[in-house]
């Protein structure tokens, strides 16, 4: 690629200096590109979007450029400095925040944030207050953005409903001839089923508020400084959509308050950790006071349940398709995943008397 031309039409005016590619994402392409030199070295992150994945690209670009400049304005007004608080988006030749390669590639470029670092894994409980504080922000700088105005990039990503009917419909068909390994992992989600679409009934009814989703809340998509530990801003903004807060809330703890990867074999050692979602909660609650309905609060410890149901559903779903979603290392990688996720839900399942008293303790 010839970063010097794509700076250009970037409006980078500096000389191209080098460049290296940074093995985070498993998705798009991201660089880490130098303009200038000594003192007038300039660094910004270029990243070629993957087309076959987003099909849409000046679509998920609308809502991410829409969104970054509405939070820009809120942390004027508040802070008056929005810098290292948000992606910056460079501006191409035609105005857009986007372009076209000669060859056809599609690129984005922001300005590096300096001094931050992000994480795979959470270190401490503080770290996770920091990523639930920041989810809340989040949450709150966009509640009064018009979230249907957003392009919905992944049709029905968190419609549990509809992932549930699927799945079902997958167990009756049995593609790969795999349903009887999986008899009483199928039976443990159909009996949940109901549960399990709790959100997207929700949502659809109108009893939960739609509003701006991350729908990607991983403790990798947060942004910290990396003196001061503090969170700095939400990164990987592809997925962001219309859906219900709890969607955000539900996977980030999912994720983050799990004690094993999602492929731990060893299911002794998948629980929840109730400590890293009080830490969470307590830092996503003190940002977003005053903005979710009671009802929204009240179906916090739930939503860890419901995505999690989702997440198994779809991990068995693609072993009984003959694992053509997700990428595998192994025959059995998406069943282990799937009993994983299940071993999640029933630990969540019995600890969400619990989580409710957490919930009540700093709402």
């Amino acid at each position: 690629m010839d970063f010097q031309q794509l700076g250009r039409r970037f409006g980078i005016q500096k000389p191209f200096a080098g460049f290296q590619e940074l093995s985070s994402g498993n998705i798009n392409r991201t660089y880490e590109v130098i303009f200038g030199s000594g003192e007038q070295e300039e660094l910004y992150i270029f990243q070629r979007l993957n087309t076959y994945v987003f099909q849409q690209p000046e679509a998920v670009m609308h809502n991410i450029h829409n969104v970054t400049e509405h939070i820009k304005h809120k942390l004027l007004d508040r802070y008056g400095s929005y810098e290292r608080r948000v992606l910056s988006f460079l501006t191409a030749e035609d105005g857009n925040p986007y372009l076209y390669a000669e060859n056809g590639e599609f690129w984005r470029a922001y300005q590096f944030v300096g001094g931050a670092i992000a994480y795979d894994v959470i270190g401490n409980p503080d770290q996770f207050y920091e990523a639930g504080r920041i989810f809340g922000e989040f949450q709150g700088l966009l509640a009064d953005f018009p979230a249907a105005t957003l392009h919905e990039i992944i049709p029905d990503f968190h419609n549990t409903t509809k992932r549930m009917e699927d799945f079902a419909a997958g167990v009756q068909k049995d593609p790969a001839a795999r349903r009887k390994q999986a008899e009483n992992e199928i039976r443990f989600l159909l009996e949940r089923r109901d549960e399990a679409g709790l959100l997207s009934r929700l949502l659809e009814t109108g009893e939960l508020p739609c509003r701006v989703t991350h729908n990607d809340t991983k403790i990798s998509n947060v942004l910290f400084d990396e003196h001061t530990g503090k969170a700095l801003c939400a990164i990987d903004l592809d997925t962001v959509m219309p859906g219900a807060a709890a969607y955000d809330f539900g996977d980030a703890v999912r994720s983050g308050a799990a004690t094993a990867r999602e492929d731990e074999e060893n299911l002794d050692l998948v629980s929840f950790s109730l400590p890293l979602f009080e830490a969470f909660s307590k830092g996503y609650l003190q940002e977003t006071a005053g903005l979710l309905t009671d009802r929204e609060i009240d179906l916090l410890p739930r939503s860890a349940y419901c995505i999690t149901l989702e997440l198994a559903s779809r991990f068995l779903l693609d072993y009984l398709n003959g694992d053509v979603y997700f990428k595998i290392t192994r025959p059995d990688h998406n069943l282990i995943r799937a009993r994983n996720q299940i071993q999640l839900a029933r630990d969540i399942e019995a600890k969400l008397p619990d989580m409710e008293n957490i919930i009540r303790k700093y709402r």
